[in-house]
C-alpha cells in the first residue's frame, strides 16, 4: 500500500489534484481528454491554489502579520479559498461579491468565517464594480487595523499565476510522464491558463483558450481587439481586459464557447461519469474537445475541473432557470424537459 500522507495543516493539503479521465469526451474524439479534478483541493476549487500563494507572498513581504485582514472583490471561489486558507493562518477575510453570484457559493462563504459584502454587479469601468469598491475598502481598513490590511488583487497580483507556474503546471507535466500534448481552460482572472502555460508552453505543450460568451479574450486573440457578444450564466470566468496575469501571454489556439455547447457536457459527465461540475468546468471540457478535433486523434488534452456542480445547484440544475435563459435541460434532471443534444453520439 502506499504511504499515508500526513499534511501538516489545511494549506499543505492544497495542489497535489490527480487527473481524471473523461472516457466519453476521450472515446469521441480519439484522444485522451484528461481533467484536472480541482474541486478536490480543500475549499473545493481550483482557486484554492492562487489563494495560498497571494497570503503566503504578502506574509513574506511583512504586508500581514497574525490577526491581520485579507480583503478581495471576487464571484466566490477565490472568497471562499482566501477564508479557509487564512483563517487556517489566523487572519480574517472581507469578501466583496456581486449580489448576481449563487447563494450557495454566499452560504459557503460565511460558513468559512468571511464577512461577506454584497454590491450590485458592474462592469469594471464602474468605481462601484466589485473589484474597485474591495480595493478603496482595503485602503479604508488599513487605516485603523495595526496586523495589517490586504488587498489580495486575484487579477493583477502575479502570485496568482506563480501558484500555477510553481504547482499546477508541472503536476501535469510529472503526472502524464511528459506525455501531454495540449492544455486548455477559460480565463477569469488568467492566472490558472497562463500560469501553467508558462510552465509547459516552453515543452511544447499547446495552449487553448475557452472564452465564454460574453468576454473579450477571443476576440481580442483572434482580431487583436477586445469585443464582446452574448452573455453566459457559468460563474467566476470571462474577462474584458487583460489583467497583470495575462501580460505577455498568447494562446496557440482559441475558441469562443457557448453555454448551449457547454452544458450538455456537465449534464452528461454527472448521468455517465459520476462527475458533478460548475459550468466554468463545462465551457474547458467543450474546449477541451474543441481543441482534441483540432489537433486529431491520438493527442493527450488536459483541462481544468474548476469546481463542484454543487456550488451552483440552484441555477445550472434549476429547470425553471435554465428555460428562463433558453438554455437545454437534462430528461433525468426534469422528466418533462425536452431531449437535450447529444454531445456524444451512441456507442455499440
Amino acid at each position: 500500500m502506499p504511504a499515508r500522507l500526513i499534511a501538516s495543516d489545511l494549506a499543505e493539503a492544497v495542489g497535489h489534484t490527480p487527473l481524471i479521465k473523461l472516457r466519453r469526451a476521450s472515446e469521441a474524439t480519439g484522444c485522451t481528454i484528461l481533467g484536472k479534478a480541482e474541486f478536490l483541493n480543500p475549499g473545493q476549487s481550483v482557486k484554492d491554489r492562487a489563494a495560498l500563494y497571494i497570503i503566503r507572498d504578502a506574509v513574506a513581504k511583512g504586508a500581514l502579520k497574525p490577526g491581520g485582514t485579507i480583503v478581495e472583490g471576487t464571484a466566490g471561489n477565490t472568497g471562499i479559498g482566501l477564508a479557509l486558507v487564512g483563517s487556517s493562518m489566523g487572519f480574517k477575510t472581507v469578501i466583496v461579491i456581486p449580489e448576481t453570484q449563487s447563494e450557495e457559493k454566499k452560504d459557503m462563504l460565511r460558513l468559512a468565517g468571511a464577512e461577506l459584502v454584497q454590491v450590485p454587479a458592474k462592469p469594471y469601468r464602474n468605481p462601484n464594480n466589485f473589484v474597485r469598491y474591495s480595493e478603496r475598502l482595503a485602503k479604508a481598513l488599513a487605516e485603523t487595523t495595526p496586523e495589517g490590511v490586504i488587498w489580495a488583487n486575484q487579477f493583477d497580483n502575479v502570485a496568482n499565476r506563480q501558484a500555477h507556474i510553481e504547482t499546477t503546471g508541472p503536476e501535469i507535466w510529472e503526472q502524464t510522464g511528459g506525455k501531454v500534448d495540449g492544455f486548455i481552460c477559460a480565463v477569469g482572472s488568467g492566472g490558472t491558463l497562463v500560469g501553467t502555460a508558462m510552465a509547459l508552453q516552453p515543452k511544447g505543450v499547446k495552449i487553448g483558450l475557452a472564452d465564454p460568451m460574453g468576454a473579450g479574450l477571443y476576440s481580442f486573440y483572434t482580431t487583436g481587439e477586445i469585443a464582446m457578444e452574448g452573455g453566459s450564466i457559468a460563474e467566476g470566468i470571462g474577462q474584458v481586459r487583460i489583467t497583470a496575469n495575462l501580460e505577455g501571454f498568447t494562446p496557440d489556439m482559441a475558441y469562443q464557447i457557448p453555454d448551449a455547447e457547454a452544458l450538455p457536457y456537465i449534464f452528461d459527465l454527472l448521468e455517465h461519469e459520476g462527475l458533478c461540475l460548475g459550468g466554468s468546468s463545462g465551457i474547458n471540457v467543450a474546449g477541451a474537445v474543441r481543441m482534441a478535433r483540432e489537433m486529431g486523434p491520438g493527442h493527450t488534452i488536459v483541462t481544468v475541473l474548476a469546481d463542484y456542480g454543487t456550488r451552483y445547484q440552484s441555477k445550472l440544475f434549476n429547470p425553471t432557470f435554465l428555460r428562463e435563459k433558453e438554455l437545454p435541460v437534462p430528461g433525468w434532471l426534469d422528466r418533462a424537459a425536452v431531449d437535450i443534444p447529444q454531445v456524444f453520439e451512441a456507442t455499440e
